[in-house]
């Protein structure tokens, strides 16, 4: 907690105090209050009581111990692609991802004053990612900080009149600076996906309409591994939605894949598809499934 700006522990404490009442309520975050992961809190569920974390690990660890009923993590973004280390934290954290929430980015510019020369703006490197055009015709150098919502914060704490934070709009309320662009973003359309993580799967009785599925899987690093593992979703009729890899480790002797299917483990074809996908990998593993909420296409 001593790790936010100044500005932003009052509000911590006294939403951690809450949440800590009534854990089973509790949705933790990864944030100062204000970060847009706090709004996606509030919009996946309105009677929710936040609990600001510091880091992604502070907020899962929050639900490995029973802080919270679960976490609101986000994973990719529509302008900026997806947030860093997140596909190596969410195997690693044994949580299963129980639903996933998508959330209009609108960032705001704030500073201390309505009239400063700007010369700096702080914020989360996928906001500043987000923002780039805008900063760069501004002639405004972006400061990477460790949330949006901290770097407004951290603003408000010092004394340098040049330096700005982008943020949600609701950051300049709660630190008391002034919003002089409230829509920064490069691109109105601009949305972050978020999953919610939980330490009990979802109850399949109570999941209705289109499911997905959001696995992990190494292929054998022999000549055309992914393409024998993929043969299994085109024949049984499985749509892949997603699949990005990334190395996990130093050696590149092996290439991990992260990947969303619709359906669900119990239906026969993807059963028979998964049941492939073991045969041509080293290692296959299921990270939850839950209600689609937006249709892919």
């Amino acid at each position: 907690m001593n790790s936010y700006p100044a500005p932003a522990l009052a509000i911590v404490k006294d939403m951690t105090l809450a949440a800590h009442q009534h854990p089973a309520k509790a949705i933790a975050f990864q944030g100062a209050p204000g970060a847009n992961s706090h709004l996606a809190a509030l919009e996946y569920d309105a009677d929710c009581l936040p609990l600001p974390c510091f880091s992604f690990e502070d907020a899962i660890d929050a639900v490995k111990d029973g802080t919270a009923a679960c976490a609101i993590i986000p994973i990719e973004n529509s302008l900026h692609g997806r947030v860093a280390d997140i596909h190596f934290l969410l195997p690693e954290s044994g949580l299963s991802i129980i639903a996933e929430h998508f959330m209009s980015i609108r960032h705001c510019l704030m500073a201390k004053t309505a009239d400063a020369t700007l010369k700096t703006a702080m914020s989360h490197p996928q906001a500043l990612g987000q923002c780039r055009h805008f900063l760069r015709a501004n002639g405004i150098i972006p400061v990477a900080y460790a949330d949006t919502a901290a770097a407004a914060a951290f603003v408000a704490a010092n004394d340098d009149p040049s330096a700005a934070a982008i943020a949600p709009p609701i950051a300049a309320d709660l630190y008391g600076l002034v919003a002089i662009n409230d829509a920064v973003q490069d691109d109105d359309s601009n949305t972050t996906r978020f999953v919610v993580l939980s330490r009990a799967s979802a109850d399949r009785s109570s999941l209705t309409g289109t499911l997905m599925t959001t696995l992990i899987f190494e292929v054998k690093n022999i000549p055309a591994a992914l393409y024998k593992a993929m043969g299994g979703f085109a024949t049984n009729g499985v749509n892949m939605t997603k699949l990005e890899s990334y190395q996990n480790g130093a050696s590149f002797a092996a290439t991990e894949f992260f990947a969303d299917i619709e359906g669900a483990p119990g239906d026969a074809a993807v059963d028979r598809a998964l049941e492939e996908l073991r045969f041509h990998c080293n290692s296959v593993r299921l990270l939850g499934t839950y209600m689609q909420t937006r249709e892919r296409g």
